[in-house]
C-alpha cells in the first residue's frame, strides 16, 4: 500500500480507537474485517500505530498542538509504526519539518504528564507504592509486552516444544519463573502451526501461568476456576491435574466460556466442565459448597496490570469504576470461599496494580473469615521450586506481586488461604 493510503488508514483507525467506547482490540479487529484488502504487514503497522497513540496519548496530544491538519492525522504521524523514510513519503514539507522538530525535543523538556503518560488519578496510588520505582514502571508500561507461551506439559516437555518451534523458524527462551513457559523473540503468527493446532502450546503471560501454578492442583482433586473467562488458567490447571479429577470453569459470561471450547478440544483435557452461572450466588454453586479441594478466584478487575497489552484501559477506567469493582471482588471472593472443604486452598488474584483491588481485599477477607488461614505465597512458590520466589512477592512474603518493570510480566497480585479443619 502507498504510504499516503496507509497513513490515511492509520488516521481513521486512530479516530476510532480514541472514541474509547469499546476495547481497542475489538475496534482494531472490526476495522480489519472492514478492510480485507490489507496485508499482514499493513495490519501490523496500523495496529501498532493505534496502540502507540493510546500508550502516549498525553505526549502526542501535547506535540500535536503545534502541527497542522486534522488531529487524528497528526496523532497518527507521531505514532506511525514504520521507518521515518517511509512515513515522510506521505507528508507535506510542513509536516516533515514539524515531525523533525518533535523528534528533536528531549524528554527532560516535556511536562511530567508527557513523560509518564498516565492519567492523573492513577499516578499518586502508584507513586505511593513504588516511590523511586514509579518512573521505571511508567516506562515499562509504554512498551509492548513479550509473547509468552505455556507448554501443555501433559502433551510435550518444554524443551521439546522449544525445539519444535525452532524447527519452524521461531526462536524462544524458557521463561525465568514459570516451569511451563516459553518467551518468543518476536510475535510470529501461531494459529496455523501444528504445535498450536494440536494443543501443545497456548498463548499465556508468564504471570498468569504462575497463578495457576500457585493453586497447586493435584491429580484426582475437585477444583474450581471461579472466574474462568476464556479459560487460559483453566487449561493450565487441568494439565497440572493430568486430566484427572474434576475441574469446574465458572463464569457469568456464556460467550467467554464458548471461547474456551476450541481451546479445550485442542488441549486433550477431559476433566474440565464449563458452567455459565447467573451470579456468584447461583444455586449451582451452593450445591458444591464444602466440596472443593482448590478454588481460584481470578476476579474481575480494572486490568491495569495489562497496560502494555491494553493501553486503552488507562483512559477507559475511572476511580468510580474501580470502586464498583472492589465491591464486586469482595462479594465474589466470599461466595467462592464457601466451596472449599476443610484443608482446601483458596487463591484470590487480579491483574490490577491498585492496592484497593489487591492487599485491601485480602485483608478484608482475612478479617471477616477467620476460618481461613493465610498462606505465605513466597513459601508456597519456594516449595514449588520457583526460581527467585521471594523476589516475586511483597517484602513480607505474604502476597504475590508481579510488576512489568521488575519481572517482565503483566502486573499480577495473588493471596492464598487454607480453610481450617
Amino acid at each position: 500500500m502507498h504510504p499516503k493510503a496507509l497513513l490515511d488508514a492509520a488516521s481513521e483507525l486512530v479516530l476510532r480507537v480514541l472514541r474509547l467506547d469499546h476495547p481497542a482490540d475489538a475496534v482494531v479487529s472490526r476495522f480489519f474485517r472492514e478492510q480485507r484488502q490489507l496485508g499482514p504487514r499493513e495490519r501490523a503497522t496500523l495496529a501498532e500505530t493505534a496502540y502507540a497513540v493510546l500508550r502516549r496519548k498525553p505526549l502526542f496530544e501535547h506535540l500535536a498542538r503545534s502541527g497542522s491538519g486534522g488531529r487524528e492525522r497528526r496523532l497518527a504521524i507521531l505514532g506511525f509504526a514504520a521507518p521515518r523514510d517511509f512515513l515522510k513519503q506521505a507528508l507535506t514539507d510542513a509536516e516533515k519539518h514539524w515531525l523533525d522538530a518533535c523528534d528533536a525535543i528531549a524528554p527532560a523538556e516535556l511536562p511530567e504528564a508527557c513523560r509518564h503518560n498516565l492519567p492523573a488519578w492513577l499516578v499518586e496510588p502508584l507513586r505511593a507504592q513504588l516511590g523511586d520505582g514509579f518512573d521505571a514502571l511508567a516506562q515499562a508500561l509504554l512498551q509492548g509486552a513479550p509473547l509468552d507461551l505455556r507448554v501443555n506439559t501433559m502433551l510435550q516437555k518444554r524443551e521439546l516444544a522449544a525445539q519444535e518451534l525452532q524447527a519452524l523458524g521461531i526462536d524462544s527462551v524458557p521463561t525465568p519463573y514459570s516451569p511451563w513457559g516459553l518467551r518468543l523473540a518476536g510475535k510470529p503468527a501461531l494459529t496455523r502451526l501444528p504445535p498450536f493446532q494440536q494443543g501443545r502450546i497456548e498463548v499465556q503471560d508468564e504471570g498468569s501461568q504462575l497463578l495457576a501454578l500457585l493453586l497447586d492442583a493435584r491429580r484426582g482433586e475437585m477444583v474450581t476456576d471461579f472466574c474462568a473467562g476464556a479459560g487460559g488458567k483453566t487449561l493450565a490447571i487441568g494439565a497440572a491435574m493430568r486430566s484427572t479429577g474434576r475441574l469446574y470453569a465458572f463464569d457469568v459470561s456464556a460467550h467467554r466460556l464458548e471461547a474456551l471450547k476450541p481451546r479445550l478440544a485442542r488441549s486433550g483435557l477431559s476433566n474440565v466442565h464449563p458452567v455459565a452461572i447467573a451470579h456468584e450466588r447461583d444455586e449451582r454453586i451452593k450445591r458444591l459448597a464444602g466440596k472443593m479441594d482448590r478454588v481460584l478466584v481470578d476476579a474481575p478487575c480494572s486490568g491495569l496490570g495489562t497496560l502494555r497489552r491494553n493501553p486503552d484501559l488507562k483512559w477507559r477506567q475511572t476511580p468510580e469504576a474501580v470502586a464498583e469493582l472492589v465491591s464486586k471482588q469482595r462479594a465474589i471472593l466470599a461466595s467462592a470461599a464457601r466451596l472449599l472443604k476443610p484443608g482446601g486452598r483458596l487463591v484470590y488474584a487480579t491483574c490490577s496494580l491498585l492496592t484497593e483491588e489487591n492487599e485491601a481485599i485480602a485483608a478484608a477477607f482475612g478479617g471477616e473469615h477467620t476460618a481461613f488461614q493465610p498462606l505465605p505465597v513466597a513459601e508456597l512458590l519456594t516449595g514449588l521450586k520457583v526460581t527467585g520466589a521471594a523476589a516475586l512477592c511483597t517484602a513480607d512474603g505474604a502476597y504475590l506481586r508481579l510488576w512489568p518493570h521488575r519481572h517482565a510480566t503483566d502486573g499480577f497480585f495473588a493471596a492464598a488461604w487454607q480453610r481450617r479443619a
